[in-house]
């Protein structure tokens, strides 16, 4: 799980911007590289909105939700009908982090989280990519396309919604 929360985290670095973003929506591709130069690429969706509330929809290579808000975690994965919530246990703010990241040349942008550094680059002051290095070495890099900012968007979007008969596990 510690895994998941670095992605995470990482993840929701994206809904940041330089100029007071209020949101963000884009379409995004996510890989994962391994020390073998082995890679997963996953597929999906991104809508973030202040304070601290985004959706990833996974839609490859499986579907999968991510519900992320300042408290919580929820997974839902229909594949398996298989729910997780978990607590997050870090008062970090990702739009206040971003905001504060460090320009390191022209449209590249650095940002600290613990022990990880998140590379971002721009194209006019829009997000295109997010790059790290995870806990287990693997290189993460998230690309961006159809990002729209400052959106207006519906905050039931942010609302874990499963059939009942799903499995919930809660740590």
């Amino acid at each position: 799980m510690k895994h998941l929360f670095t992605l995470l985290l990482s993840s929701t670095l994206a809904f940041a911007s330089f100029d007071s973003l209020t949101s963000f929506q884009a379409d995004f591709t996510q890989s994962v590289t391994d020390d073998k130069d082995k890679s997963l690429v996953y597929k999906g969706h991104v809508a973030a909105s202040k304070p601290q509330n985004a959706l990833w929809n996974y839609t490859k290579p499986i579907n999968k939700d991510v519900f992320i808000n300042k408290y919580s975690v929820t997974i839902v994965e229909p594949e398996i009908e298989q729910v997780i919530i978990r607590k997050i246990n870090s008062n970090l703010d990702f739009f206040n982090m971003i905001e504060n990241a460090k320009k390191i040349e022209k449209n590249v942008f650095e940002a600290h989280y613990k022990e990880s550094k998140f590379t971002i680059t721009t194209k006019n002051k829009i997000i295109e990519t997010i790059s790290y290095v995870d806990e287990f070495e693997n290189k993460v890099k998230i690309v961006f396309k159809n990002q729209e900012q400052n959106q207006k968007i519906n905050m039931e979007l942010f609302i874990p919604n499963y059939p009942l008969e799903f499995d919930v596990i809660r740590d």
